[in-house]
């Protein structure tokens, strides 16, 4: 579609936990922005996540895009199998997993929850460090953060 705005996000850590970054790029009408952040201590899965509420944030905050299909590639299947499967359960069973532990990121998954609930989003796995150019863009950027704190 010509108006859909494609996101691509990555998270890590040095250590896990460890110091960690988040990188997003949004392209909206041929324009790609990037943004990136990050953590002293953290967790990959934390990083990933914070990608993803970043990106849709920025959707969100937008004038005009909230409106607008929304594409997210992301090379986490844990942040794609939890917004677009797990966490129907997870809601169901009091933030409980399959096996009656709680939901560990829950915080984060709520926003993110709300913000894909808010929002016209399709998940889409990428592979990570294959070459795919604004993946390892978000990689590159979540590797910068990282070094400001080791």
């Amino acid at each position: 579609m010509a108006n859909e705005i494609v996101i691509y996000t990555d998270g890590g850590c040095s250590g896990n936990p460890g110091p960690g970054g988040w990188g997003i790029v949004v392209i909206a009408d041929g324009v790609a922005k990037q943004l990136s952040g990050g953590e002293k201590l953290t967790t990959n899965n934390r990083m990933e996540l914070m990608a993803a509420i970043k990106a849709l944030s920025v959707i969100k905050n937008t004038p005009g895009f909230s409106e607008r299909p929304v594409i997210v590639n992301i090379d986490s299947q844990y942040v794609k199998n939890g917004i677009t499967t797990w966490i129907k359960s997870w809601k169901v069973k009091g933030w409980k997993t399959a096996d009656k532990k709680p939901v560990k990121n829950q915080d984060l998954w709520i926003v993110l929850d709300e913000l894909n609930n808010s929002l016209n989003v399709s998940w889409n796995w990428v592979k990570g460090h294959a070459g795919v150019e604004y993946n390892e863009v978000c990689d590159q950027l979540c590797q910068k953060e990282i070094k400001k704190f080791l």
